[in-house]
């Protein structure tokens, strides 16, 4: 029982996640004017948008209810998660805290604001990504992470069973008798 408690301390990055993300979206409001463009390097700007939508804006007409039920369900799936499976799953761990975070520094948003705060606006001439925060990017890199894990897996799991295979015969690896 004491390794499946363990996997609760990545709350850590989850708060972590939260507090920067609060802070950032506080300064944001604070310094830059709604609709702004601070120019910050070649291909990036800092503005002020507010987003009622989900990524990327989809769904903007869907009220801030929706995705507060979802952030909910979502985080109450990884608290589950992260209760139940040991410790050494350390990469899927710490990519759910990372969705954690975001999932819930832009679900507080939603409750508070009615709407998120992105302020991370990348371009290449006159093409921009839509602008996002530092929420959407923990959700990012911890989907990445996820995607990583299952690929580490795959290639473990297929070492694993090519070694049992080679062990198997009598004779060298692919060799027929």
């Amino acid at each position: 029982m004491q390794n499946r408690v363990k996997n609760i301390h990545w709350l850590w990055l989850s708060l972590l996640v939260i507090l920067l993300d609060h802070l950032s979206k506080f300064l944001v409001e604070q310094k830059i004017v709604r609709f702004d463009t601070v120019p910050l390097f070649p291909h990036l700007n800092l503005v002020n948008m507010h987003n009622t939508g989900a990524a990327f804006s989809m769904f903007n007409s869907a009220p801030a209810a929706v995705f507060i039920l979802l952030s909910a369900l979502v985080s109450g799936w990884i608290l589950w998660w992260l209760r139940k499976h040991q410790y050494d799953h350390r990469i899927e761990a710490s990519a759910f805290a990372l969705i954690l975070g975001g999932a819930l520094g832009n679900a507080i948003d939603r409750a508070l604001r009615g709407f998120v705060v992105d302020f991370v606006d990348f371009f290449v001439g006159t093409w921009h990504f839509a602008a996002f925060n530092l929420a959407d990017s923990a959700i990012s890199v911890g989907a990445a992470l996820l995607v990583l894990d299952m690929v580490l897996a795959a290639v473990h799991g297929k070492r694993a069973a090519s070694g049992s295979v080679a062990g198997a015969g009598d004779g060298p690896a692919g060799s027929s008798h």
